[in-house]
């Protein structure tokens, strides 16, 4: 109903897809609906979505995923990095899928003032990622004119407990982002 906006795909073949982007200027068929994470499984002959319970005490309400990213622990614990926009606000949502129950545990909400608008994420540790920000500006009426110029402002961020720095800029609207399988 509300259309996906990113997926991504573990090695055993599940699927998770972000679901009820609400952003400035898309029109939204589910205005009052909060966004959701849904599990597909692509070894199934006929796969379909499953919406994935998410742990008491998040924001429901305000959920609005955007781009999404996994990352594998050594101990095979399954961690989802959200991109969230809370309120017109850019968050990193960090989570742990609960494989057994269909549920995402919520651990933290990372906030930073270089997370400004964040588009698309890809987690590179339990706690770290390298995330795009398709935006210079966050006011909507900047934000057109910006792409409307054509201005080559945004840029990539580094993120972990010990360290935010850009790492590369000069982008227009930066979008998605990955990196390759030999993590170079």
């Amino acid at each position: 109903e509300a259309g996906s906006e990113d997926i991504d795909i573990l090695p055993n073949g599940l699927a998770f897809i972000s679901s009820g982007l609400k952003y400035p200027g898309i029109k939204s068929l589910a205005l009052d609906k909060p966004g959701e994470i849904f599990l597909m499984d692509l070894n199934e002959d006929n796969p379909r979505a499953v919406e994935l319970r998410i742990s008491r005490g998040f924001d429901l309400a305000s959920f609005t995923p955007h781009g999404i990213s996994t990352y594998i622990d050594r101990d095979d614990t399954v961690y989802l990095f959200v991109v969230n926009h809370p309120h017109q606000k850019s968050t990193v949502e960090l989570f742990r899928f609960v494989e057994d129950d269909s549920s995402l545990v919520h651990l933290k909400t990372i906030r930073h003032d270089l997370l400004t608008s964040v588009n698309d994420i890809v987690a590179v540790g339990p706690d770290s990622f390298y995330a795009t920000n398709d935006h210079y500006f966050s006011d909507f009426i900047l934000m057109f004119l910006e792409m409307y110029l054509g201005l080559t402002w945004s840029n990539v961020v580094y993120y972990s407990p010990k360290e935010v720095k850009e790492v590369a800029a000069g982008f227009y609207s930066a979008n998605g982002i990955n990196i390759s399988p030999d993590r170079r």
